[in-house]
């Protein structure tokens, strides 16, 4: 491993403003800050100019902006944590290297599509139109080739298990390179991590930089060897993410999906946020199906308290004052949405367990 002074404990791949606001931010404000490379994977020349801001003299604005326990927040951080950034596209031997010498976390949030085979992926040799796993499968041969002890990696895309997903596909990768049974041992090696993340970012800053939200988490499930990746109050280890993922998916996306469906009813209109429907009217339809049926369902599965306190979280989140979270934007694929919060919930709960006539309506209209 590396010894030198601009060593990057953390490979990261992806330059989203989620990630300059989340894991950046927290490497930089951690009780050890740690160094990263950040890594293009896109080759989008168009966006180079993010690229140079992310390691700009003095780094790069977080504006943290909302309600924290019915304050008012309203702060600027500035985060340094980015050492390097680079592109598959131009840099592909610095980052081999890096990941070779330095890196002890390979950290990714590549998008909804990010995991998504390409035609290129089961190519001999690394090529910029493969997806991320197949370029990660190239890089930790690479790592494996020098010599270099496997490493952790930690995706927090918005995958359920989302590390034992990755390192499926890498593994189809591999058979499809016919790696060899060493490469084979280094890749289940590896400490495959499944993590939730959760922090509305909404809007970026140029060249680089974002407006988010006070609420931050970063849950990650314990694993054999795991260390986390920074100690932070908003980076959790947790014995298991099913809670977290359900309080997530069932109370603050439902929650969404809910308001777009009071939304639709009255006839979507275009400008709508979350924070003016929830201080309208609605508010009282809002209410009724959390307290009728979406806290009674938690509290059927023994998830009463912890679903009470993170509804007041997010009831606080979604009247933050200066956050404009369109309806519009949160509607779109309502009818699967719908499906994956409020049938998935009622299947969860057991519809014999608890009547759900509003959960009910909702997937009714939806479908």
């Amino acid at each position: 491993m590396s010894t030198h002074p601009n060593a990057t404990p953390i490979l990261q791949f992806g330059t989203s403003r989620f990630l300059q606001a989340h894991a950046d931010l927290f490497f930089c404000e951690a009780n050890e800050p740690r160094r990263v490379t950040v890594v293009q994977s896109s080759g989008d020349a168009a966006r180079a100019h993010r690229l140079a801001g992310l390691t700009r003299e003095g780094g790069y604005e977080v504006r943290i902006r909302g309600l924290s326990d019915g304050a008012v927040v309203d702060e600027t951080r500035r985060v340094d944590s980015v050492t390097r950034a680079l592109s598959t596209a131009t840099d592909w031997d610095e980052i081999v290297r890096i990941a070779s010498e330095e890196a002890q976390i390979i950290l990714s949030n590549t998008g909804d599509a990010g995991f998504e085979p390409k035609p290129d992926d089961e190519a001999p040799e690394p090529a910029q139109a493969m997806s991320y796993p197949a370029k990660l499968f190239h890089v930790l041969a690479a790592r494996h080739r020098t010599g270099g002890a496997p490493v952790t990696i930690m995706p927090t895309e918005l995958i359920s298990n989302n590390g034992a997903v990755l390192k499926a596909r890498i593994m189809e990768i591999a058979a499809a390179n016919r790696a060899d049974d060493g490469l084979l041992a280094f890749l289940e090696g590896c400490i495959w991590v499944n993590s939730l993340v959760d922090r509305i970012v909404s809007e970026p800053l140029e060249p680089a930089g974002a407006v988010a939200e006070p609420y931050a988490l970063w849950a990650i499930e314990k694993t054999p060897g795991l260390v986390a990746p920074c100690l932070h109050s908003d980076v959790k280890l947790v014995d298991d993410l099913k809670p977290y993922e359900r309080l997530k998916l069932y109370i603050l996306n439902l929650g969404h999906s809910a308001l777009v469906d009071l939304w639709r009813q009255r006839g979507a209109p275009e400008a709508e946020v979350v924070r003016e429907i929830v201080a309208g009217p609605d508010r009282a339809a809002l209410d009724a199906l959390f307290a009728e049926e979406i806290l009674p369902g938690f509290a059927a599965k023994g998830m009463g308290e912890e679903a009470r306190a993170y509804l007041a979280t997010t009831l606080e989140r979604m009247e933050n004052p200066f956050l404009d979270h369109r309806l519009a934007d949160i509607a779109q694929n309502h009818r699967q949405k719908v499906m994956r919060r409020m049938k998935a919930f009622r299947e969860w709960v057991g519809p014999e367990a608890l009547p759900m006539p509003r959960v009910g309506a909702i997937i009714d209209r939806a479908a």
